[in-house]
């Protein structure tokens, strides 16, 4: 079985399964490589505009990175060495195309540092949002500490990081963490009528502004700005 569910569908949608259900869809060395694929295939794919993650079975988005793994070949400098030469959640950040995470359940872990990761995170009342790492002795280093702390207010961040508590999927939206908060059974219809209006939009509009906010949010103001402008000549000489 496929650790990680690729489907296209209609209107310049793609589905990305995280689908290992029974281990609360924990992400292995198998599924991250297959991620990297499936990522492989949005960026070349011209059809696709925006691509969807979810989680197999009922019980979590994903549980984060499968412990059952640690202290097992390859060894933590060769995984380490593999991640970097296939930094997976970087190029999820800079791709040009469209990322939303539909989240369930447990997210925990790389379980949400893979939406932090996406560009739109909608979330069902039942999901739990946690970086547990310090309560299993490391921390997280899948851009968690960086990439929490930009979503969220910081010392609110610092204390999920510090304590490994999770927050519910109300808190998270009142924070800012999701945009959107959904009963379950809405979860998938609200995130496909999301991504067919943004693929029904022009395509290398959607994806300057999307270089804009995410090139710029580093930059001085008036470099960011400079940023924008410089981006925005691009989308009109295009049109």
């Amino acid at each position: 079985m496929n650790s990680v569910l690729y489907e296209r569908a209609a209107g310049g949608i793609a589905w990305i399964t995280l689908n290992r259900p029974d281990a609360l869809n924990a992400i292995n060395l198998e599924m991250r490589d297959q991620l990297w694929e499936m990522m492989q295939v949005v960026r070349e794919d011209p059809e696709v505009r925006v691509a969807i993650f979810r989680g197999a079975g009922e019980r979590a988005f994903s549980a984060g990175a499968d412990v059952k793994e640690f202290g097992t070949a390859p060894t933590v400098m060769e995984a380490r060495g593999a991640r970097h030469r296939r930094d997976l959640w970087w190029f999820m950040m800079t791709l040009d195309k469209t990322l939303i995470a539909a989240i369930h359940g447990y997210a925990l872990g790389a379980g949400i540092e893979l939406p932090l990761a996406c560009d739109i995170r909608i979330a069902s009342h039942d999901a739990r949002i946690g970086l547990p790492e310090v309560s299993l002795g490391y921390i997280p280093s899948a851009g968690g500490t960086q990439t929490l702390p930009r979503e969220i207010p910081p010392g609110v961040a610092m204390q999920m990081i510090l304590t490994g508590d999770p927050i519910g999927a109300e808190t998270a939206y009142r924070y800012g963490l999701v945009q959107r908060l959904v009963p379950r059974e809405r979860l998938y219809p609200e995130a496909e009528a999301l991504a067919l209006q943004i693929a029904a939009l022009p395509s290398h509009v959607v994806a300057l502004a999307k270089r804009a906010v995410r090139n710029g949010a580093d930059l001085s103001l008036d470099r960011a700005i400079a940023l924008e402008s410089t981006l925005a000549e691009r989308a009109f000489s295009a049109t």
